[in-house]
């Protein structure tokens, strides 16, 4: 109720919700432009695919000190970290929805004289849908992780901060009340991913 009353809870929760929207957004469309287009490109996919196998399996975490030494303590080296996170489970997802459209629907298009741009959006597309919100569900929960990282180690405030702060004075419902702020974070972003997903793709969703 305290932290309610003064202002700490709303204050870290704007924060958390600035770094982790903005880095998520930014990550998402860049992993949607890339991931389509190794999908469908084949020169694109022997370039990129390679150089993303390689770079997905480094922790996203142990880039930040770099981060921070690039870019400062500030705002951006935080969002690029959960962009970079959120970047490669959407990039790969979504390769993978393109790559697994039935070829017969793209022949079908081609019949009718659909152009590139046409086929890539009437067919690759939609018919890729269901991996790449696979893949925003996937980046969502490395999104929460990140964010608490980055905020426990360069932030003043946030969620990742308070925790880290309570935890520190071992006072423990207050440092409850961060990680139930973080659970319901995650349960709004798996809520709102699902209800954008019921209205992406009906035909995929129960």
């Amino acid at each position: 109720r305290q932290m309610l009353s003064n202002g700490e809870i709303a204050a870290s929760l704007a924060a958390s919700l600035y770094r982790i929207l903005l880095g998520f957004v930014i990550g998402s469309l860049f992993g949607l432009v890339i991931g389509m287009l190794t999908g469908i490109s084949s020169l694109a996919n022997k370039i990129g695919t390679p150089i993303l196998n390689a770079l997905y399996p480094i922790p996203k975490i142990a880039l930040l000190p770099l981060f921070i030494l690039w870019l400062g303590i500030g705002e951006l080296s935080k969002i690029t970290i959960i962009a970079l996170g959120v970047f490669f489970p959407v990039a790969m997802n979504t390769y993978s929805g393109a790559k697994n459209v039935d070829t017969l629907l793209i022949k079908v298009a081609v019949s009718f004289n659909a152009s590139p741009w046409k086929i890539i959006k009437t067919v690759i597309f939609p018919g890729s849908l269901p991996m790449i919100f696979t893949g925003l569900r996937l980046a969502a929960g490395t999104s929460l992780l990140l964010l608490v990282a980055a905020e426990m180690i360069a932030a003043q405030v946030g969620i990742g901060a308070l925790i880290l702060h309570y935890g520190d004075l071992m006072i423990t419902d207050r440092l409850m009340a961060g990680v139930l702020l973080l659970s319901l974070l995650g349960l709004l972003f798996n809520i709102l991913l699902h209800w954008l997903e019921r209205r992406a793709i009906p035909w995929k969703v129960e």
